[in-house]
């Protein structure tokens, strides 16, 4: 399929080109990861795991999705 006929498609947004893609080999740009390490107060650890426990996520998972919205803020 030419490059052309899948814009088309795309572009329609009536038909899955995912079926025409080759994800194999696909990766989001600089989505690597790399280790840090943060130190907290106690104070803040504690209202993050409290928070973490009422919505039923790992602590790291809220830090992640709270900074991710706080950086697209700015």
């Amino acid at each position: 399929m030419k490059a052309e006929d899948l814009d088309k498609l795309f572009d329609s947004g009536e038909v899955d080109i995912t079926p025409y893609l080759e994800l194999s080999q696909s990766h989001r740009p600089d989505h690597d990861l790399k280790r840090v390490n943060v130190d907290f107060p106690i104070w803040m650890l504690r209202e993050i795991d409290q928070t973490a426990k009422r919505l039923g996520v790992p602590r790291q998972s809220l830090i992640k999705v709270w900074l991710a919205e706080r950086l697209t803020q700015q």
